[in-house]
């Protein structure tokens, strides 16, 4: 995987001030540093909630889940017997996300205050796992990875949108902090992506490209599976 030239702890802090700053003023709320396009989310850099293929009774957690929309979208697919849960480490970002909760009327949803290195959840607690352009965030990736595997079930579901580098990223932009909470320098090259899912135990792995999002990367859709 690329070298972490940035420090994990300096990462998490300025994601973190980033991230609460836009759930406090729509006007800065789009804080994604690349050409997104078509989101279901203005955080974004694409919609999960579209490849996940939820069905009715399933439980789903979103990993860093911001203003809670995917959630939100998801707990109406999965239906009053299923269950969404929305991981954010953001309490400005859970506040926004449980004001949008209570304005859509939904009640199968559950808002968790953590990271995604550290899912506070049991093994084998949920069927799919969807994200929607944060796995980038990460300064610890192989670890968010096992954790996905962790909570989820035998034949559960990967199904998350996120950046992806190209395999020349320069380390000027790897080292740029805006470029990382811009989502693009702490992104996994498609190589890394593979390798790291099949290391966590995840197999089946599909990365997809749907368009560019920076000269040194573009945004996709990755999918993989938990063994049954």
């Amino acid at each position: 995987m690329a070298e972490q030239l940035i420090p994990a702890d300096e990462v998490r802090e300025v994601v973190r001030e980033r991230y609460a700053a836009a759930a406090k003023d729509p006007d800065t709320r789009d804080v994604c540093g690349c050409d997104c396009g078509p989101s279901s989310t203005p955080l974004g850099c694409g919609n999960p909630t579209a490849v996940a293929d939820l069905s009715e009774g399933e439980v789903v957690l979103d990993l860093g889940s911001g203003g809670g929309l995917d959630v939100l979208l998801s707990a109406q697919r999965v239906g009053s017997v299923g269950k969404a849960y929305g991981l954010d480490m953001t309490e400005e970002m859970l506040a926004l996300a449980r004001e949008n909760q209570r304005k859509a009327g939904i009640e199968n949803v559950e808002w968790l205050r953590g990271t995604i290195e550290n899912i506070p959840l049991p093994d084998d607690s949920v069927d799919v796992i969807i994200s929607n352009c944060v796995i980038n965030l990460s300064a610890d990736k192989p670890r968010v990875l096992r954790e996905v595997f962790r909570v989820l079930r035998p034949g559960g579901r990967f199904a998350v949108t996120d950046i992806v580098a190209d395999p020349d990223m320069d380390d000027a932009t790897r080292r740029d902090m805006a470029q990382w909470t811009g989502c693009v320098a702490g992104a996994l090259t498609e190589d890394e992506f593979r390798r790291e899912l099949a290391a966590a135990g995840l197999e089946g792995v599909e990365v997809r490209e749907t368009h560019r999002v920076h000269e040194h990367a573009g945004s996709a859709i990755v999918t993989a599976t938990v063994p049954s």
